[in-house]
């Protein structure tokens, strides 16, 4: 229960970092345009500095098994939401920002932040392993979906700065490599504004909105319905299955990371990648926020059931 309490208030913080993004709009800080310079700060040096710095842990067999475990859940999971959403696409009539809002969540921008004030810092690491997969897969599969691409550039996946800072930063620690303090303090620092620039960025997009018809709209929130609550359903048999093999001391909180980043938001990054890509970042936006909101209730009450089990 105290789990649950803490994961809704950090939940809550970072709505209020929503509310200030659209209240700087509404008042004439910003414009809603400029929103795109924030996004790319977000997407190119943020999230590539936090990815370095969650690798900046001791090396031990223990925490590159829990790792690997943590890896192959998240590879399940994106299997199987990509499988599911598939099969939805026709029935449901799933347009391209719907099903990868449904696919890639908030991992990066909420689950660390939540994870190092709920669970603490050392577990943040394993945040990388859902991080990796679907950094991975958003810059593949996501960039075809929502770019409509029909063609991969390899070029442009290897040289993305997410890939490549995953690169450096596991490099470092199997080579048991630790950054100068001063290196290593001005990538924290990049690395921890993702939470707070990634949730600004999202009240700005909306900051032209009428929120009254934002919530008036019927769709997003079958969208939300699915995202938090059905696809975490299914993920929780998973998960509890795993969790009672045994194969890992820690395999109930390991898996628990994966299982939170699996209950988030839809991502952020499905609004920045509208953005780049010139598509419907408003409508993006909008199921984004709604499912923020949602999530104040839904993962809690997810996480309570999940522990039930253990």
């Amino acid at each position: 229960m105290e789990l649950s309490v803490l994961l809704a208030q950090q939940i809550v913080i970072l709505f209020l970092y929503v509310a200030a993004g659209y209240i700087s709009i509404k008042v004439g800080i910003f414009k809603c345009e400029e929103s795109k310079v924030i996004s790319n700060l977000v997407v190119y040096i943020c999230s590539p500095c936090m990815i370095i710095s969650a690798f900046q842990i001791e090396l031990t067999a223990d925490k590159i098994q829990g790792l690997l475990l943590a890896i192959v859940a998240a590879i399940v999971v994106h299997v199987i939401m990509i499988v599911v959403t598939w099969i939805l696409k026709k029935p449901f009539d799933l347009n391209s920002i719907e099903r990868a809002s449904l696919i890639y969540t908030n991992a990066g921008n909420l689950i660390i932040p939540l994870v190092a004030a709920v669970l603490g810092s050392e577990w943040v690491f394993y945040t990388t392993a859902y991080n990796i997969v679907q950094t991975m897969l958003m810059w593949t599969h996501g960039t075809r979906l929502i770019g409509q691409q029909t063609e991969v550039d390899l070029k442009k996946i290897v040289m993305n700065p997410n890939i490549i800072a995953m690169i450096i930063g596991f490099g470092l620690f199997a080579a048991e490599i630790k950054m100068p303090v001063i290196i290593g303090t001005c990538l924290e620092g990049f690395g921890s504004m993702i939470g707070t620039a990634g949730m600004f960025v999202i009240g700005m997009v909306i900051g032209k909105m009428d929120l009254k018809w934002v919530f008036s709209r019927k769709r997003p929130y079958f969208i939300c319905l699915i995202r938090l609550i059905v696809y975490p359903a299914i993920m929780l048999v998973f998960f509890v299955l795993a969790g009672h093999m045994g194969i890992h001391d820690d395999a109930e909180y390991i898996l628990l990371v994966v299982f939170l980043a699996t209950c988030a938001p839809a991502a952020a990054m499905v609004t920045q990648m509208a953005q780049i890509y010139n598509k419907d970042s408003m409508y993006a936006s909008v199921i984004n926020v709604m499912s923020i909101v949602f999530c104040i209730v839904t993962m809690p009450v997810m996480v309570m059931v999940y522990e039930s089990f253990f």
